[in-house]
């Protein structure tokens, strides 16, 4: 039996001051995640047009098991700890995917 992908939504909006900075780590974390956890299958960060604060995160992990370990792990920690003062807003959204598709 095969488990259900988790697909999440991250809202952000970054303090201004304080965004360029938040875009470094994040991309980090990204980084490492991808490069280190087989459960995380995909993660993309994009940015509003004209409004470069307003961050919006596309996460999807292997099941909900992968999520939970993600949410463990030392790059995503340092990553919490290191910007929880920059995000002025944070809304996480589950959400079902539709159709999900990547070119290898």
């Amino acid at each position: 039996m095969s488990q259900k992908p988790v697909v999440r939504m991250a809202e952000l909006e970054i303090d201004p001051d304080t965004l360029e900075t938040y875009c470094a780590l994040l991309t980090e974390e990204i980084e490492a995640a991808i490069a280190l956890e087989d459960g995380v299958l995909s993660l993309s960060a994009v940015s509003i047009r004209n409004n470069p604060n307003r961050i919006r995160i596309i996460e999807v992990y292997a099941d909900q098991e992968a999520y939970e370990a993600h949410l463990r792990t030392p790059h995503f920690l340092k990553y919490k700890n290191q910007t929880a003062h920059m995000v002025t807003s944070l809304t996480l959204i589950e959400v079902d995917p539709i159709a999900m598709l990547a070119k290898p």
